[in-house]
């Protein structure tokens, strides 16, 4: 395993994950705001996460091809679950009576889900990026089949000349690395909670 390998790994997660946030996110504000297209949109997401890894990214490759923009699709199907639910729970749980004070003061729905619902939602968010994140770090190891590369590909190839050191290492460093991402998103997490929580005001 090279240090090129972890990279580019990370690499896959990180722009895997920006995507789903820009797809997860207006989503789950969808499913928030039109309740007839809130059960079709969390339904969706959960179905798309039944399916396994390696048979997802084998049907985009199919359509895509072998390389990095079918594990980068495939890894943002296979995280929307958790931001988009995340995101439509953390914008219903809102107080009604915040809502009903920025009702009394004039403001317009978009206006108020933009400017008082969705930062009284960020930690909830907050906390299904960080769930899709560890989800990410763990699927990538399959990109090496759909030709992605990354550290799957270190472990893959120890597996056929039952190379145990390297498939210690390999997992070693995955499990480093989503602990790593993991620890400092819950940190993070923590400052959002006390930030935008209205029970810590």
């Amino acid at each position: 395993m090279s240090w090129s390998m972890v990279m580019e790994h990370l690499f896959m997660v990180l722009l895997a994950v920006l995507f789903t946030i820009a797809l997860g996110v207006p989503l789950g504000v969808c499913a928030y705001c039109f309740k007839p297209l809130r059960r079709v949109v969390l339904w969706s997401v959960e179905i798309l996460q039944t399916i396994p890894a390696m048979a997802l990214l084998g049907i985009i490759m199919v359509f895509l091809g072998a390389g990095k923009a079918t594990v980068v699709i495939g890894l943002l199907l296979y995280a929307l679950m958790p931001v988009v639910q995340n995101t439509c729970l953390g914008l219903t749980e809102v107080d009604p009576g915040v809502r009903e004070v920025a009702r009394g003061m004039g403001m317009m729905r978009f206006y108020r889900l933009l400017h008082v619902e969705m930062p009284i939602a960020i930690p909830y968010i907050f906390t299904g990026i960080r769930i899709a994140v560890v989800i990410s770090v763990g699927v990538a190891v399959f990109a090496t089949f759909v030709g992605g590369g990354g550290i799957g590909r270190a472990i893959y190839q120890a597996i056929r000349v039952h190379d145990v050191p390297t498939i210690i290492s390999s997992t070693f460093t995955l499990m480093l690395m989503a602990i790593g991402l993991d620890t400092v998103m819950a940190l993070a997490e923590k400052r959002l909670y006390s930030r935008f929580s209205p029970a810590e005001k």
